[in-house]
């Protein structure tokens, strides 16, 4: 009987031809793998998959394994690279580092040219493997051509993203995976030099240099082949931190008395660097988390080391109480967000007298900080209407005084944020943008002066660091605490003011994992054919399709759906772009006339937020 009759022959023959298919994909990996560990990795896998002697079950977990880790080829975005560290195509190691690494190499020659050598600044974390992916990469750059500087030590994501700018480097790559669980690694890409233009130097990558890329490091071919140096590269000096501090914060400025600080690390890199900055700012009062201060690549008081986790703030909030702190500050282990947590024992929110702020709170406290500077500096015809009118006392390198100033100041913040910052840039007459979500459209608006996604992410000072920096962010929040207790205030009495200006904006989230992601495009299918008529109550006044932007917008297309009530509610809906989940971003907006409606306000808004929440996920699951 020939196969096609019968069905469990077919079924037999096709899973031994997949299963010799992926044992020879194997082989072909394990003999270009330049990693000793990682080759043997996957020869134990392969021996526990071959073994007749072997459990039935122990087999079966090994093919299985191996199936995940060569189902495909690791993809290069914008995001660059992010995966968990293990051996194959599929992981972080040193084979697909490598190979990542001849890509941008590739690149960087095509669009700069090779005369004269494109410069190149390598950073890393503490994670596991950071220091040995960025030693490759050096390797295979220099051997490329490039003119490679690498950072002495482990070192902040903003201090690479600074350094592109500050050298005048064509690329910078930074090998981490910022806020992730201790099990993953990534590989961020930037762009600057001849790269790009003026504006977006020393930003991370954007369409189509993503896919430029992922196609050369297609064209690799055989690892064996690819050419590294044993060396030829520079180590920047030990002081490359001092540099950056220098412009990061004026140790001149007149200041106050300094607020009572908690800091900490998340068992990061940013620790230092960011007590350096506060102190060097004239804040001689911070106490950091001796538990988390110190990188440690297990996270082993932060399982998820990221600071909008419930939990993640626990210790730093507890030392605050013990020292009746005003101001708990937190970065993530990269150090390119920053959190902040306020005494607050009037609102329902706090535990225990303290509230964290949400990324938005922050967001807007440090967008009122940038008016009033660009107030301060409007009579000043030297500064007033440039990037450089917003940040922080800073001295701008050669590379970037050459570059065209924009005729007018801009605030910006990504589509998902909240909508109070453009109405406090409208009341002071300041041009406002919408981008999409992500660093790398927040920092290339012309003439930005700040820039903010809901994330924790904040740009205070665009002539230093093009990306999102929880340094210079930490420094910001401090300096404005600072100068409300001088004034008998608090951050939170800055907030009420915003409220009773512009209405109370209240923000939430809501998360929808998938464990199979084909799941994803059929709920945004669902959601593009059959939008809620209204929400929580108040019906739905628009429905606009991110991917099919109107005419007059300047938004990009993008995955993702907006909705907007009568009431002002508003629903953003997205594809995550590092996790296998549906986000959902929710705002509510409370009118108010009298400061004392704002605790009222914010229960009527909770609720408000909690009803829309039930609503969508009542939705997604159907």
């Amino acid at each position: 009987m020939s196969a096609e009759h019968n069905p469990v022959g077919t079924a037999e023959v096709q899973a031994a031809a997949e299963g010799a298919k992926l044992l020879l994909a194997v082989r072909e990996w394990i003999a270009q793998d330049p990693d000793q560990n990682d080759r043997d990795e996957l020869r134990g896998l392969l021996e526990q998959a071959q073994d007749p002697s072997a459990p039935e079950d122990q087999a079966r977990e090994a093919v299985a394994t191996l199936a995940e880790r060569f189902s495909g080829t690791l993809q290069f975005g914008t995001a660059g690279l992010r995966a968990a560290i293990g051996a194959g195509p599929m992981g972080m190691n040193r084979a697909v580092v490598q190979l990542a690494a001849a890509g941008v190499a590739a690149h960087v020659l095509a669009v700069a040219g090779a005369e004269p050598a494109p410069k190149a600044v390598i950073g890393f974390d503490a994670r596991h493997r950071s220091a040995d992916f960025a030693r490759d990469t050096a390797a295979v750059l220099t051997a490329a051509g490039l003119s490679v500087e690498l950072m002495p030590r482990p070192l902040p994501t903003p201090l690479l993203a600074w350094a592109v700018r500050d050298r005048g480097a064509e690329t910078g790559i930074m090998v981490t995976a910022s806020h992730n669980p201790a099990t993953d690694n990534g590989y961020k890409v930037y762009l600057g030099g001849r790269c790009v233009e003026p504006t977006a130097r020393g930003c991370q990558i954007v369409p189509p240099h993503d896919a430029q890329i992922a196609e050369r490091i297609e064209a690799v071919g055989d690892l064996r082949e690819l050419e590294l140096a044993e060396s030829g590269w520079q180590i920047l000096s030990e002081d490359i931190d001092r540099q950056y501090l220098e412009a990061v914060a004026d140790p001149e400025a007149e200041r106050s008395a300094s607020p009572r600080i908690v800091l900490t690390a998340m068992h990061g890199v940013g620790g230092p660097t960011a007590l350096a900055a506060l102190e060097r700012a004239g804040f001689d009062d911070v106490h950091p988390v001796a538990e988390q201060f110190e990188p440690d690549p297990e996270f082993p008081t932060a399982p998820f080391p990221n600071p909008e986790e419930p939990g993640a703030l626990s210790l730093a909030l507890a030392l605050a109480r013990r020292l009746d702190a005003d101001l708990v500050l937190a970065n993530d282990p990269d150090a390119d967000r920053c959190a902040a947590a306020v005494p607050d024992p009037a609102d329902p929110r706090s535990q225990d007298g303290w509230r964290a702020l949400s990324g938005d709170e922050v967001g807007a406290l440090l967008g009122l900080a940038a008016l009033r500077r660009l107030s301060e500096l409007a009579g000043s015809a030297s500064a007033a209407g440039t990037a450089q009118a917003a940040g922080p006392a800073a001295s701008a390198s050669p590379s970037e005084t050459a570059e065209a100033q924009p005729s007018a100041p801009v605030l910006a913040n990504s589509i998902v944020s909240s909508r109070l910052l453009g109405r406090m840039a409208a009341e002071a007459g300041v041009a406002h943008r919408e981008t999409l979500t992500g660093f790398k459209w927040i920092a290339r608006v012309p003439g930005l002066v700040y820039g903010y996604e809901e994330a924790l992410g904040y740009c205070t000072a665009p002539e230093i660091v093009r990306d999102k920096d929880g340094i210079t962010a930490a420094v910001a929040i401090a300096e404005l605490a600072r100068t409300a207790a001088a004034q008998g205030r608090t951050l939170v009495d800055e907030l009420d003011d915003l409220a009773l200006r512009h209405g109370l904006h209240a923000t939430s989230q809501l998360s929808i994992r998938v464990s199979d992601l084909e799941l994803i495009p059929r709920m945004m299918t669902r959601l593009r054919e059959d939008p809620p008529r209204e929400l929580a109550g108040s019906a739905v006044a628009s429905v606009e399709d991110l991917a099919h932007p109107e005419p007059d917008s300047d938004l990009l297309p993008t995955e993702g759906m907006r909705l907007l009530s009568e009431d002002g509610t508003r629903v953003i809906v997205r594809p995550s772009g590092t996790e296998p989940k549906l986000k959902c971003y929710l705002e509510t907006v409370v009118r108010l006339e009298h400061r004392a409606e704002l605790p009222e306000a914010r229960i009527r808004a909770q609720e408000h937020l909690e009803a829309v929440t039930q609503q969508l996920q009542a939705l997604f699951s159907a």
